[in-house]
């Protein structure tokens, strides 16, 4: 099935799942609360906005410098800096440290990139055991679904669906609380820690002055991940670089109130290379993989390089009306929302993934949420046109609208269809279009200049 055709029909399911809205419903307007509560301690937050977008303004424009800076200084500090053009590069340079450090279990911090790569399905494809050890990525690994949203995993499911599934697969009793089935994870996982081989984590930033890695997150779980294993192995894309540490100041506060409403996450650590000789946790190997994976594509475009800002909040998704109704899982990407809808054809194929693009009112609040300023309803239009220029319209859609403009554009031809002829073109046609439960509006039977030049002949 095409893409867009299983896209069109997802949504509509997606649309009438009444418990999926509720649950969308539910745990969408506590981000609301938090949202506002967050960006509301700013005393200036329009103005901490602009310098975020200023600073991804500046790396984005001047990315490959920076980069260079970065791996000089995180060489120096012990790490190995490896490149990789495409997944299936990054996927040979993690799968041979792996192979080379003899390692068979993994544990993972929480990390879109190794979706996008498909990270875990490769190491199991090798034998070996990739664990999630976000309680969010767990929850959905455990279920064997991904993602169903960026920056929460499990945002689809209650705490009875997450209940249920824990005693289906591990035998927990069916009442569990939250809180007893989270202190079972963390027992399970603390045992999956010391038995690993190795470490895998993202990045939320790249900090080019002093080769530094900054990860940000809620559980402890990145720290845990990072201190027990002998091997650490960073995933980032290349765009997560920033120019230095004083730029944490902000920008990590900047993204927790953006991103769940927090002052700042409660685990905030920064990684500056290997175990020293003085230390007494931390891995002993360090390497750091930068991936591209078509992030240059967007880099050359004349006004797309902007998503290329995208700190990961999420936030653009919660706003987004279309998000808030059909869900994640309905767009079929590793990035869904609005960021997803602009970023996913280049990193996969217009033709294949433009249909994401008219899944956008153009209400603007992506844009209005977004802490970097990211123009996201105008990259939206703009993909639009890049979608009908590379073939992804229906043929069908295209004659269509052509005949449309033929018959609207001529005043004489739209009044010798009369209303009965209308209303059956548009009711079939709409209702392909919007789906058999959307009614269409009537055409009168006349037109109006008919109804007009009747009234006035009849005074």
């Amino acid at each position: 099935m095409k893409k867009k055709k299983r896209f069109i029909i997802d949504s509509q399911n997606a649309s009438r799942n009444v418990d999926l809205r509720q649950k969308l419903k539910y745990n969408i307007q506590q981000y609301d609360k938090a949202f506002y509560t967050g960006i509301n301690r700013f005393t200036n937050h329009e103005a901490l906005r602009e310098r975020a977008s200023d600073i991804k303004d500046l790396v984005v424009s001047h990315l490959e410098d920076f980069l260079v800076q970065f791996e000089e200084n995180a060489t120096k500090n012990g790490s190995q800096v490896l490149w990789a053009n495409d997944k299936e590069e990054a996927i040979q340079l993690i799968t041979n440290i792996l192979l080379d450090e003899k390692v068979e279990l993994v544990v993972k911090s929480k990390s879109m990139l190794s979706e996008e790569i498909h990270l875990n399905e490769e190491l199991e494809k090798l034998g070996m055991v990739s664990q999630e050890t976000d309680l969010g990525e767990f929850i959905v690994q455990t279920a064997g679904e991904p993602p169903f949203h960026i920056v929460t995993p499990a945002m689809h499911k209650s705490k009875e669906d997450v209940a249920e599934l824990f005693h289906e697969h591990f035998q927990t009793p069916l009442s569990s609380t939250p809180v007893e089935l989270t202190n079972f994870v963390r027992e399970k996982l603390r045992i999956k820690y010391q038995e690993a081989g190795a470490g895998i984590t993202g990045a939320n930033f790249l900090i080019a002055d002093n080769g530094s890695v900054a990860l940000t997150e809620n559980e402890g779980n990145g720290v845990m991940s990072t201190s027990f294993p002998k091997v650490h192995i960073v995933i980032s894309g290349i765009e997560k670089v920033i120019p230095s540490m004083k730029d944490l100041g902000f920008i990590w506060p900047l993204l927790a109130g953006h991103g769940t409403g927090q002052k700042i996450s409660a685990y905030n650590s920064i990684f500056n290379g290997p175990r020293k000789g003085n230390e007494s946790d931390g891995p002993y190997k360090q390497f750091i993989v930068l991936i591209d994976n078509r992030r240059s594509a967007l880099l050359d475009t004349d006004e797309h390089w902007q998503a290329l800002k995208c700190i990961r909040c999420g936030a653009c998704l919660n706003a987004c009306p279309i998000y808030k109704v059909v869900g994640g899982y309905t767009y079929n990407t590793v990035y869904s929302g609005p960021i997803g809808s602009v970023i996913t054809p280049y990193t996969t194929s217009f033709k294949e993934f433009g249909h994401l693009n008219t899944a956008c009112t153009q209400c603007g609040k992506c844009e209005e949420v977004c802490p970097v300023m990211i123009p996201l309803p105008r990259l939206l239009l703009l993909n639009r046109k890049l979608t009908n220029e590379n073939g992804g319209n229906d043929w069908r859609w295209d004659t269509g609208m052509k005949f449309f403009e033929y018959i609207s554009s001529n005043r004489k031809l739209m009044d010798l269809t009369q209303g009965r002829l209308k209303n059956s073109a548009v009711s079939i046609s709409g209702k392909n279009l919007m789906g058999k439960n959307k009614s269409m509006p009537t055409f009168e039977e006349l037109s109006f200049s008919r109804q007009w030049k009747i009234k006035s002949k009849n005074g």
